[in-house]
Formats: structure tokens, C-alpha cells, sequence
């Protein structure tokens, strides 16, 4: 588990899984050995035969008024279209009891965007239905987001070779249920949450991609979402992921991150990256050229 406190706000990171290797299907451009060039992902972003090392989990944002989660991973006892994340047993609830969260103590539950392995653990299955996890939280979704997946679903003539299938079944299990229990509020891209917490647009991934920023005290986080799936796009900006909905757009989103945040004091937390998970953005000469990821050890 790894913890980080900007100002007064404390975040924790709650794993599903991490997995080395498998994962080319996301970033088809990173193979063993165009990775194995990048020697500063080694050893915590890829091993040194060259494989990607992803991490699928939540984060809890604690203020001192709030306690919110940000993307909720897979989920238990799904079907979904990799085999690999189908009728998880994991034991997620858990793992968030330990690092001192009962599900009934989030309040908020922030969906950076849509996709399958971000909105899982909204729901849970009881008695065959599909229930919200966190019954006393409101789900924030971003309204763009929201109408794009639903126009989805409902469009019955996608292809199933669409790349959106991907996200088969989700808006069934682990969105409709808990927008039906009155629970969601669907908010503009650029919506605060609180006082520390608001939602940043970084789109491209999704059309209504956010990242969660996070500033108090004079500290600052900004937690990624699938803007920047994995370190290796740091280096490699045009490196977009065969999930983007566009991936001129996600691209452009990179390079507008680095603009902004290379060589600030402002910690990068990856909803993808493996552990440690956090970082500093570097540019790596004199001239601004290229970046890298100097992570928060």
C-alpha cells in the first residue's frame, strides 16, 4: 500500500492487480525491445527483458471533510471481454478495510472516465443484482462521458470488432445500477469537488477524460486516469494506447501535461502505474527536450 499527504489531504492507493507483461493489446508500440531502451523504466516501470509492468487500482483522497475514491478498478464476478479480468475473485473490499476504509464511509466516488477497469467495484454482486458498493456516496461521471457510453449501448448497429466493445456489459453491471439507486451526478469536466479536489479535462482516452487534481497547503497532485497509461508515454508522447478514443487528441493531451507540469513541484500519481506509482515530471536535458518519470521513492 502506498500513501502519499499533500497538504491536508492524504491519498492511499488500494491494488486489484499488477501484471507484468500481457499488456501489449493496450500499447501495441511498446514491445520488449523498444522498452528495453528506455533504461530509467527499470526496474519499477518494466523488467529488464523488457516488459511493461501495469497496475490496476483505486485511490482514496481523504480531506479533512471528505472521503472520496477515485476509479474503481474491475470488479468481482463480471464477464468481460479479456479473459484475464472475467469472474475476478479478488479480494479488493478487503484490502480497502485494511488500509482503513469501510465502504460505507466513502462519500464520493470520482470516475475519471467510463471504461471497464475504472468503474468496476461501483457495484457488487448481492442475491443475483447488481448493488451499489458505497451506498452512502454520490458518483460523480462526467456528463460527456456519460451520454458518449450510453449513445454506445444503444446503438445497435457497432461493429463487434468496434474498438468500444472492449467495454461490452459495463454500463449493465457497474453504471445503469447505480445511476437507477439515484446516486450519480453527472458533472462538467472542469467540476470542483471540494475545497482541495477538482477535475482537470485531459481528453482523448475517452471523450470526456478528466484527471483528479488535487491542491492544498501549497502542495499539488494530479492523479492521471488513462491519459497516461503507462511511464513509457512519458518518453515516447505519440505512443497512444489502442483504447484512445483519439489518439491525435491523447497525444496532444501528453505534450499539454509536460508543457504544464515538467520540472514543477507537483506529484504525478498513475492510475496504471505500477508501484511506486508516483513521480516527479522531468525534462531530461538543458534544453527541454524529452521527459521522464523521477519516481517518489
Amino acid at each position: 500500500m502506498n500513501q502519499w499527504q499533500i497538504g491536508n489531504v492524504k491519498i492511499t492507493r488500494v491494488i486489484e492487480m499488477e501484471i507484468t507483461g500481457g499488456t501489449r493489446f493496450i500499447l501495441p508500440q511498446a514491445t520488449r525491445d523498444a522498452v528495453s531502451k528506455i533504461d530509467w523504466l527499470t526496474p519499477h516501470f518494466a523488467d529488464p527483458d523488457g516488459n511493461l509492468i501495469m497496475s490496476i487500482h483505486a485511490l482514496v483522497v481523504e480531506t479533512p471533510t471528505r472521503k472520496m475514491i477515485v476509479d474503481t478498478c474491475i470488479g468481482n464476478d463480471k464477464q468481460r471481454s479479456v479473459p484475464n479480468w472475467t469472474n475476478l475473485q479478488l479480494p479488493f473490499l478487503e484490502d480497502l478495510s485494511k488500509a482503513g476504509y469501510e465502504t460505507g464511509d466513502i462519500d464520493t466516488v470520482m470516475c475519471t472516465h467510463l471504461h471497464v477497469d475504472h468503474v468496476g467495484w461501483n457495484t457488487m454482486l448481492v442475491d443475483g443484482e447488481w448493488v451499489p458498493t458505497f451506498p452512502n456516496a454520490r458518483y460523480l461521471m462526467g456528463k460527456q462521458e456519460y451520454e458518449y457510453w450510453d449513445k454506445v449501448e444503444s446503438d445497435k448497429t457497432r461493429s463487434e470488432a468496434d474498438a468500444d466493445q472492449l467495454n461490452r456489459g459495463v454500463m449493465g453491471d457497474s453504471v445503469r445500477p447505480v445511476f437507477d439507486a439515484g446516486l450519480v451526478d453527472l458533472v462538467d469536466m472542469d467540476h470542483r469537488v471540494c475545497d482541495e479536489v477538482f477535475l482537470e479535462p485531459t481528453t482523448g482516452h475517452t471523450p470526456g477524460h478528466v484527471s483528479i487534481h488535487i491542491r492544498s497547503e501549497g502542495a499539488e497532485a494530479l492523479i492521471t486516469g488513462d491519459s497516461i497509461h503507462h511511464p513509457c508515454q512519458i518518453e515516447h508522447l505519440d505512443w497512444a494506447s489502442s483504447a484512445d478514443f483519439d489518439q491525435t487528441a491523447s497525444t496532444a493531451t501528453r505534450a499539454s501535461l509536460m508543457d504544464k507540469y515538467a520540472d514543477e513541484d507537483i506529484l504525478i500519481i498513475g492510475t496504471h502505474f505500477a508501484t511506486p506509482t508516483a513521480g516527479h515530471l522531468r525534462t531530461k536535458d538543458a534544453g527541454g527536450k524529452g521527459y521522464w518519470l523521477d519516481p517518489a521513492i
